[in-house]
């Protein structure tokens, strides 16, 4: 169960695949049927997922948080069909806006909570979400987590904060991308190609990683993999790389081709401010995706990905967010270093692919489903 478009949400896609393993499963979600599944509930594309209506906002702008849940156009969509569509043997929801169907279908079934990163977060950079929509989802989770039978998240900063916060334990299912066979690609070395690949969202300091290759000379250069979202920044982005003729901005290639693309670079660039406790956790889809294409990390500092940059010797970690820091780090790096970090990228490709949590996901449902 997901408010998500599925049959394009790498991370639910994988869940599926573990899923289909253990028995027939019905998917809730937007968008079409997604591969192998016995039935699919399709939430239309028009209905959100929350109460924006009137009424909903109002109660949601009061508190009255009880009185909202199933009210989201989604949700009553969808309803009757997904509680018919039972009995089930288990209930897997996906963020803390899908836990009230999901119990109101699970009857005595298990549920189990994917709460990917940090829900009363999850756009917190957004004034309305915080005042109306994160409230509401902080409510979700304090009423529905102890009732679940299992909970996931990201990264072990996330679920120890799910396990303080709300007194569940929580395991972590990383967003890895597959195993891909690939080699480090050569390094010219007459030049250290840097890319970027993820959303055009202002936060994520694109323009600073333009201004620091202007600033690198031409040593360097920077493909930045773009996908255009709703009040992003990809405008702005476009008219300042055309000032840099080392900078070139590509459309988005799919998650499953993306490695393949990105392993004729040496360096991913990921440089994101931590305005909230998810950002501060994150371990997001780029790191993996950067790890499986071979690539060395140059990345800003937070605590999950300094472990894991340190623990796998696979790059380097700036001062903080700004083009200067960026500067400094790659200033004096050389084509041994660039070499060395691709190489470790390449060694640890195994135990940073999907397939150390597809192991953690399928044990969790074979234990939830034996003890159901």
């Amino acid at each position: 169960m997901s408010f998500s478009p599925i049959y394009a949400d790498s991370r639910v896609l994988r869940q599926l695949e573990v899923l289909r393993a253990h028995g027939d499963v019905t998917t809730v979600g937007y968008g079409p049927a997604p591969e192998g599944v016995a039935r699919h509930i399709e939430v239309p594309e028009n209905a959100s997922s929350l109460p924006e209506t009137v009424l909903g906002v109002a109660k949601l702008a009061l508190h009255l948080h009880n009185a909202v849940e199933l009210t989201a156009p989604g949700e009553k969509a969808v309803r009757t069909a997904t509680v018919e569509s039972g009995p089930y043997d288990l209930v897997v929801a996906n963020d803390a806006r899908a836990l009230p169907l999901a119990f109101a279908a699970a009857g005595n079934a298990p549920v189990l909570a994917d709460m990917h990163e940090w829900a009363a977060e999850e756009r917190a950079t957004v004034f309305i979400w915080r005042l109306l929509v994160g409230p509401y989802m902080e409510h979700l989770c304090k009423k529905y987590l102890p009732r679940t039978t299992a909970v996931t998240s990201v990264s072990s900063g996330l679920a120890g904060l799910y396990t303080e916060r709300y007194g569940v334990a929580t395991e972590i299912v990383r967003n890895a991308a597959d195993f891909q066979e690939l080699a480090p690609s050569p390094v010219d070395p007459s030049i250290i190609k840097l890319v970027h690949s993820g959303t055009a969202d202002a936060e994520r300091n694109i323009v600073e990683l333009i201004e620091a290759v202007d600033r690198l000379g031409e040593r360097f250069s920077l493909d930045l993999y773009l996908l255009e979202v709703p009040g992003g920044h990809l405008e702005v982005i476009r008219k300042k790389a055309a000032l840099t003729p080392r900078v070139t901005v590509h459309p988005p290639v799919p998650p499953e081709t993306l490695p393949r693309v990105l392993n004729q670079y040496d360096l991913g660039v990921f440089l994101y401010p931590l305005r909230t406790l998810s950002h501060l956790y994150h371990l997001p889809n780029k790191f993996f995706d950067f790890v499986q294409a071979r690539l060395g990390l140059v990345f800003s500092p937070a605590p999950e990905i300094d472990a894991h940059v340190a623990q796998y010797g696979l790059g380097m970690i700036t001062a903080d967010t700004s083009a200067d820091a960026l500067v400094d780090a790659l200033r004096d790096i050389t084509v041994d270093d660039v070499v060395a970090f691709k190489q470790a990228a390449d060694r640890s490709a195994h135990a940073l692919s999907s397939a150390p949590d597809r192991a953690t996901q399928d044990a969790l449902v074979a234990r939830l489903l034996a003890d159901s």
